[in-house]
């Protein structure tokens, strides 16, 4: 059996994403399984145990360019790489309408996604050849995900597991000696979008509050977060630097050897959680229930109102103020814990 899996992006979902890969493989041990992901997430899924190719795309230049000769190459190569698979079955665990065209690519004879209220965008579901439910017992996004091992023949758990992100560790690549301190803390000021974002005040009191216990505060960033990240650290103070700009398996590095992780509703969080580092994530105004960080080591500081049940969007709305002493508190209880 040729199975396709198609989850594009954002890091946190590829993250979300992995247990239905490990699903299918422990369904379809002997299955040929390959992942469709964006060029600049593919690192994300190379050398996943479950998986045994990885086909990188770029949707985001093709639509910037549609008609252009490089993009209708790319777009031929990818559509004869997935026809020389010859797929049996395609899964499209993002239920996009760009997941759903290349999903319609792929010329599979079975093309599955998920049914709404659980699909994010209607007319995705034009590609599919029939739609499974997601989960109506587990809210989070990662049991809806698992609801799709049914299309190969799978069953999923009674209780999702958490993504592990362990294997990524022989991947990483470390920052320059002597850069930090091996007691350190890492804050994340970005967020896929703007009302995830934590003010730089809060940001740069919680910085304070690590350095006063004893911990070197590290402000990473990402594309577009480099002022957002220098503020916090001007805010913050002495004890409190800006880390150097970092590919992904540079960040996993980084995330995986810090003391906490600190963050909003982002796909680092995640990304930390699946590590089993220390994880404090503070949601503003998305559900935690349904895209909170799963790990053994997590906890979350939510100002978002209550989930709604199964929606393709997990944002609710903003309930309360978050507060930076329950930001510091809950830091403290994880760094606790953790002794």
């Amino acid at each position: 059996m040729r199975i396709v899996l198609v989850r594009l992006s954002a890091l946190g979902d590829i993250v979300h994403t992995w247990p239905l890969a490990v699903a299918l493989r422990s369904a379809q041990p002997t299955a040929h399984l390959t992942w469709v992901v964006e060029e600049s997430l593919a690192s994300l899924v190379e050398g996943h145990p479950a998986i045994d190719a990885v086909v990188a795309v770029a949707t985001g230049r093709w639509r910037k360019r549609p008609l252009s000769a490089r993009t209708r190459a790319e777009i031929a190569a990818f559509k004869s790489r997935i026809h020389e698979l010859q797929p049996d079955l395609v899964i499209d665990a993002q239920g996009t309408l760009k997941s759903a065209m290349i999903t319609r690519w792929c010329m599979a004879p079975r093309r599955v996604g998920l049914a709404r209220p659980w699909r994010r965008e209607l007319i995705a579901g034009l590609a599919y050849s029939e739609t499974r439910p997601g989960s109506s017992v587990h809210p989070h996004v990662i049991a809806t995900n698992l609801e799709l091992v049914r299309a190969a023949g799978g069953k999923p758990p009674a209780a999702p597991s958490p993504p592990d992100g362990h294997w990524l560790s022989a991947r990483s690549r470390p920052l320059p000696d002597g850069l930090l301190d091996e007691n350190y803390a890492v804050l994340l000021p970005g967020a896929g979008q703007p009302d995830k974002i934590l003010p730089a005040a809060t940001l740069a009191e919680t910085a304070r509050h690590l350095v006063d216990i004893g911990m070197e505060a590290v402000v990473a960033w990402g594309p577009s977060e480099r002022d957002r990240a220098r503020e916090v650290v001007a805010l913050a103070g002495a004890g409190v630097h800006l880390a150097p700009a970092t590919d992904l398996m540079e960040l996993t590095f980084l995330l995986g050897s810090a003391g906490v992780v600190v963050g909003g509703d982002t796909g680092p969080v995640h990304l930390a959680a699946s590590l089993g580092v220390p994880t404090l994530a503070v949601f503003l105004t998305t559900d935690p229930e349904r895209n909170g960080p799963a790990g053994a080591k997590v906890a979350v500081v939510s100002g978002a109102a209550p989930g709604r049940g199964p929606s393709g969007s997990a944002t609710t709305g903003r309930a309360r103020e978050v507060s930076t002493a329950e930001i510091c508190a809950a830091v403290d209880g994880l760094l606790g814990s953790r002794e």
